[in-house]
């Protein structure tokens, strides 16, 4: 019994192994660069934010953020 669990162990092993030499070979897709509207976009959005909360805190002048 003892036998097969350690033939076992030993197949997942390899197997496992396997794998990740397949996976660091073949990655599935190519990471592409951010488009110029997307980085637009990110700016504007972080723009928004900050302009929120500035004038959170416009509306309670006595007091800080």
């Amino acid at each position: 019994m003892a036998n097969q669990l350690e033939s076992l162990v030993g197949t997942i092993k390899s197997k496992v192994r396997a794998l990740k030499k397949k996976s660091k070979n073949n990655k599935p897709y190519i990471k592409m660069d951010k488009s110029s509207s997307v980085k637009v976009e990110i700016r504007s959005r972080k723009a928004r934010k900050l302009i929120d909360k500035t004038l959170k805190a416009a509306d309670r002048p006595g007091k800080q953020p």
